[in-house]
């Protein structure tokens, strides 16, 4: 009974709101930290921040250890990326390598310990997934944009060569100019440049950003915005559904007739199965 208890006072913790806000305001003060830390401090703020640090990785342990704990059955803890990633950041902060080679590398983990923002948000969790889930479709995108960047720095390359080498003087150069242009960096200087001696030139430019600058990114857009709307979409259901169980559960909800009707199926088909195999293990007359 006492580990029941337990077990539910931990579940109250994690879910409390005042808990969550607490844990993302610990986050924000450790990327803050990690900032102070790149610029010369006295020998008291240095002691101080040291003291955060270690105060930090120490909360972020008792955090992460209320998280395993409240956890009903403790293996479902590990089948969660998120619980990984934060167990990896958390455990790996806590080696003591600030006075060793690895200096470099703890302090590098500490930045990363801001990406523990997403495990904690769920609205965060949704942006990132919905972009990795998105990827895919991107790549033809992405594919696509390259050639048409390929097509026009060649053609670039072979028209405007000879006007301005530094920016046109290869394929590769072409592209970086073509990437410049795509993000509107001093475009008209290039784009004067060359009608000086082309004056159609202007078509190469005109066409090119509006198939880059324009169609291509939002494509771009609307691809990553229907991949959020549908991740979106799958976590309210996953939360309605959870808290009906819930409630369910709590006897707070009755049972629709739908749901009667379904248990009565599945009653009902049970019990046939049951006749079935009575019939054919019973002796022959």
């Amino acid at each position: 009974m006492q580990a029941s208890e337990l077990q539910n006072k931990f579940e109250r913790i994690r879910a409390n709101k005042w808990f969550e806000a607490f844990v993302i305001s610990v986050i924000v003060i450790s990327a803050l930290l990690v900032g102070a830390k790149t610029y010369e401090l006295p020998s008291t703020m240095a002691s101080v921040t040291l003291f955060l640090d270690w105060f930090i990785s120490a909360f972020f342990l008792t955090e992460l250890t209320i998280r395993f704990l409240a956890e009903k059955r403790k293996r479902y803890f590990f089948k969660s990326f998120w619980n990984w990633f934060d167990t990896l950041i958390v455990v790996i902060s806590l080696i003591p390598a600030d006075d060793t080679e690895l200096a470099l590398i703890a302090r590098l983990v500490r930045v990363f310990r801001v990406l523990r923002m997403i495990s904690i948000i769920p609205e965060l969790r949704i942006l990132l997934v919905s972009l990795v889930k998105a990827l895919p479709q991107l790549a033809y995108v992405m594919l696509l944009m390259f050639i048409i960047f390929y097509i026009y720095a060649a053609v670039g390359s072979t028209l405007f060569e000879n006007i301005n080498p530094v920016l046109w003087g290869d394929i590769t150069i072409s592209m970086l100019t073509l990437f410049r242009i795509m993000t509107f960096e001093d475009w008209t200087d290039v784009m004067y440049e060359t009608q000086e001696v082309y004056p159609l030139s202007w078509i190469f430019y005109l066409t090119f950003i509006f198939f880059t600058a324009f169609a291509f990114l939002n494509m771009v857009i609307g691809i990553v915005v229907n991949v959020m709307e549908r991740e979106n979409e799958k976590a309210r259901a996953e939360k309605e559904a959870a808290l009906l169980e819930e409630q369910i559960a709590q006897g707070h909800v009755e049972p629709t007739l739908h749901d009667v009707m379904k248990e009565l199926r599945e009653l009902k088909a049970q019990l046939s199965a049951q006749q079935a195999k009575a019939c054919n293990t019973s002796p022959h007359r």
